[in-house]
């Protein structure tokens, strides 16, 4: 037991959200005594600093759901936070191209949704604008979205744990620690991880990956089940670097979660072209065969994974195929930018995505957040969350300012 100190609020999960979170309650409540845990060896290690690096505008969600909510006031708010803090960002624009008149009546849905959240200075342009601005897409026009940026999501993660900690030294960060139970008591809880047993009043959990099991182990009673997909990306080669601006999206198709193949400067001057979306056998496996017997029986045993792809048998099918085809990944590139070819292309690193899903088969689109007893429990937090982090941390701090009695 560390000195038998009792924490105020323990954080388990130290992705952007969690990180967020900690640093929200952190500057409301300067006195508590906060710990993050991560049972990785870095912060940022799974989700948050797999992502393609883009804070988005808040076009694509819902008008009024918690997701066009908090990516709009979070969007504002990271750029904030990056100027503050000398975080590398950029927000530098994006353009959602359409290259068929099928893609229309979407990008018209789309360009609505993005008025109605509020996502300043968007408009529709034709192919001649567009080409102005992304001189090697080939399109019959689309949407310029000037607010859409590009940031580290390592680095800002990173800087929000360092200033919980200058903030108050009593709080801590604690890497390499896996949390392996909790037992409530009536005033406080011993939280044991594969290292150390501390104690603490209240829990928040942003587990990611690992939501649903968190939330399962605190008799959280959840019927869907969190399952992994894995999005391969390629780098474009120096040779091939000046045929992006920026950012470069396609009108996604609504029958499927994903936006679709995009091509995405990074703060560092890489082009990434990705991600697909691929069902993975390991919540956290990066590579096209990683496998873990226990994450992929429980997916396999679950009647949601199976709808899931019943209902979109021809997309996972295709998506499996490009995963190990260099030439139809680029078919789907060439889509957007016919001149590439296939030595304009290399392998790129993987992310794998946290959906929660139902038994029905149906994705839950919108944020989750639940609180249960002494704990709150973030259950589903898909993109745009690293971008509406801070937002969500508000959220956060709010319902344990009044659940968890703190004001």
């Amino acid at each position: 037991m560390e000195n038998k100190k009792i924490y105020d609020i323990t954080v388990v999960g130290g992705g952007i959200v969690g990180t967020a979170t900690a640093y929200k309650l952190q500057v409301k409540f300067p006195n508590l005594k906060i710990l993050l845990i991560e049972k990785e060896p870095h912060l940022a290690d799974h989700q948050t600093g797999n992502n393609s690096g883009v804070i988005h505008s808040g076009l694509y969600y819902k008008p009024g759901s918690a997701k066009a909510k908090t990516c709009v006031d979070g969007r504002k708010q990271l750029v904030q936070f990056a100027k503050e803090h000398n975080i590398k960002h950029d927000v530098c624009g994006k353009v959602v191209a359409a290259v068929d008149e099928s893609e229309l009546p979407f990008m018209d849905k789309i360009f609505q949704n993005g008025l109605d959240n509020n996502t300043e200075g968007i408009e529709k342009i034709d192919a001649n604008q567009l080409k102005e601005i992304e001189p090697y897409v080939e399109s019959i026009g689309g949407i310029w979205v000037p607010c859409t940026g590009i940031i580290d999501f390592r680095g800002t993660t990173e800087k929000l744990a360092e200033l919980v900690v200058a903030k108050q030294p009593e709080s801590k960060i604690v890497l390499g620690e896996e949390v392996l139970e909790y037992q409530h008591g009536e005033e406080k809880t011993t939280v044991v991880t594969s290292k150390n047993k501390y104690l603490t009043k209240y829990m928040i959990f942003c587990g990611g990956l690992q939501a649903d099991r968190l939330a399962k182990k605190d008799n959280v009673k959840l019927k869907e089940k969190v399952v992994g997909f894995r999005g391969d990306y390629y780098d474009l080669t120096e040779q091939a670097k000046h045929k992006v601006k920026n950012l470069i999206y396609p009108v996604p198709n609504p029958a499927f979660p994903f936006l679709g193949v995009h091509f995405t400067r990074m703060v560092n001057g890489d082009i990434e072209c990705g991600p697909n979306a691929v069902f993975t056998f390991k919540r956290e496996g990066y590579g096209k065969t990683d496998f873990d017997l226990k994450d992929t029986i429980d997916a396999l045993t679950y009647s949601g994974t199976w709808k899931l792809l019943f209902n979109n048998t021809s997309f996972a099918i295709n998506e499996y195929r490009r995963a190990f085809s260099k030439k139809l990944f680029l078919a789907t590139l060439q889509r957007l930018i016919p001149s590439l070819t296939m030595d304009d292309i290399q392998p790129g690193r993987a992310g794998v995505r946290a959906m929660l899903l139902g038994a029905d088969g149906d994705t839950r689109e919108d944020f989750r957040i639940e609180y249960k007893g002494k704990s709150i429990h973030v259950l589903n937090a898909p993109s745009p969350a690293a971008t509406a982090c801070l937002s969500i941390g508000d959220e956060i701090c709010a319902m344990a300012t009044t659940h968890f009695n703190l004001g």
